[in-house]
């Protein structure tokens, strides 16, 4: 294998660490941290997020309140206890896990949450904050990617950078976070006509589709850096991303594995943008 990994797991500990020491000196001075995190259904993959959230959380000094809410939660009564969250000083970063059943609007509950504990980065003061290169929380998964950048030195100022999906919350931010660092941003989705054209071209691939081996060998330059934010499954059964991975890792230079890569990243940035809240709560 010729790429080089980037390691989200050992990232994630070094960074752990340097939040775990922030809470402690916070603490010590009369705030803990303090995170809620709301989950209305039954879901079973936020109901492992949750308790991979929370788990973070307690091993890191901060202070969790965690709430399961029926899936018949009315949208009145969660809009109701966002805003006792929103008033409550024990709380610094308030997330509500998605998606949410049906009956609730997810932009409207967003929106409620105070830009001041929006945790996520998704409210739209947050989201117009990052627009405009003045950002005060930003969407943790391409927050963690800019870490892993940052730790492998890779340069950003004038590479071409390819973002190949564009949601609210990996793809669109991820495109500014590299714009903010003085990369050429082209951004691809579903609707672009020749994507490998594009790739090849790019000294910065970031996939955040859902779509297994939609980036493959013949789609990257040598020596590129492939950054891997899918959640899929094999044929087997086993996790997998959205790149094909054996045969790109021998045509790049650096490449994120699935899982180890992105996905430890994202719960440490939210640690991150927690004690920051925090911090700027005890000024």
């Amino acid at each position: 294998m010729s790429a080089k990994l980037i390691n989200g797991n050992a990232l994630s500990k070094i960074l752990r660490a340097e939040v775990a020491q922030r809470a402690a000196a916070l603490t010590a001075r009369g705030t803990q941290p303090g995170l809620a995190v709301l989950l209305v259904g039954e879901n079973p993959a936020s109901q492992v997020y949750v308790r991979n959230k929370i788990k973070a959380c307690e091993d890191n000094g901060l202070y969790s309140l965690h709430e399961q809410h029926p899936a018949e939660m009315s949208e009145a009564a969660l809009l109701q206890r966002i805003a006792e969250l929103n008033a409550d000083p024990r709380i610094h970063g308030i997330l509500v896990q998605l998606p949410l059943p049906a009956h609730i609007d997810s932009h409207k509950v967003i929106e409620a949450i105070a830009p001041e504990k929006d945790v996520d980065g998704f409210h739209v003061a947050n989201a117009g904050a990052l627009m405009t290169g003045q950002p005060r929380f930003q969407p943790c998964t391409p927050y963690g990617v800019m870490k892993m950048f940052e730790s492998e030195h890779i340069a950003l100022k004038g590479a071409n950078a390819v973002v190949i999906g564009r949601s609210n919350i990996v793809g669109k931010p991820m495109a500014l976070m590299l714009i903010n660092a003085g990369a050429t941003v082209t951004v691809c989705s579903s609707q672009t006509r020749d994507l490998a054209a594009h790739t090849r071209a790019a000294d910065i691939v970031v996939v955040a589709t859902g779509r297994r081996n939609i980036l493959t060998a013949e789609m990257v330059k040598p020596g590129a850096t492939v950054i891997d934010v899918g959640m899929n499954r094999d044929d087997a059964g086993k996790l997998c991303g959205d790149v094909d991975f054996g045969p790109v890792s021998e045509v790049a230079g650096f490449i994120t594995p699935v899982p180890g890569g992105v996905g430890p990243m994202t719960i440490t940035m939210l640690l991150v943008n927690t004690i920051e809240s925090a911090e700027r709560a005890a000024l």
